[in-house]
């Protein structure tokens, strides 16, 4: 027989409303989040970025395709992000394929009064989104992330692999429409 392992309640009712037995559903739970619990509390003790004060920053993340090869939906999204950062500090560690494109489309000028940074490794990453005021982003996983650190997540995508975190109320997709981001 074969198994399909779960990382929440809602994936193994999808699964049963596509025919597939119960018993070979295994709820099993997310070893991403089992590691951040493992984790959290020694990245909460490291020292943020200088001038960052915990709960008065926003961290951005963006990476998919979809918002950063399109030259006028990341022109978009940074105008909206520039627009956040007038009332709170963005801070921006820029994937590689994001900035890649954002000197590819000469966006220096955009970034305005966001804090671009090098890429961050896990710890030091995690201790920045567990004590930001809200987080950006177009990824999946840091959705999930937010809802179990309680961080208020808005996630720059029409869709969702996560559809959980919204039914908690800690994540909100708001798509690429810089109106509705800001």
């Amino acid at each position: 027989m074969i198994f399909l392992f779960t990382t929440e309640a809602g994936a193994g009712e999808n699964l049963a409303l596509e025919g597939v037995a119960a018993e070979r559903v295994r709820f099993v739970g997310n070893t991403m989040i089992d590691t951040l619990l493992r984790h959290v509390a020694k990245a909460r003790g490291l020292e943020l970025p200088a001038g960052l004060v915990e709960g008065q920053y926003a961290v951005l993340t963006l990476h998919r395709p979809a918002n950063v090869d399109d030259r006028r939906v990341m022109s978009e999204l940074l105008e909206a992000m520039g627009a956040i950062a007038e009332r709170v500090p963005v801070v921006f560690p820029a994937h590689p394929r994001t900035r890649a494109r954002l000197e590819e489309f000469g966006f220096g000028d955009r970034l305005g009064r966001l804090r671009v940074m090098e890429p961050m490794s896990y710890l030091p990453f995690l201790g920045l989104m567990a004590r930001a005021q809200l987080v950006l982003t177009d990824s999946g996983g840091i959705q999930e992330e937010t809802t179990v650190l309680g961080v208020p997540c808005l996630t720059l995508r029409e869709n969702t692999e996560r559809p959980i975190t919204c039914e908690q109320g800690t994540n909100e997709l708001v798509g690429r429409d810089g109106g509705r981001i800001r």
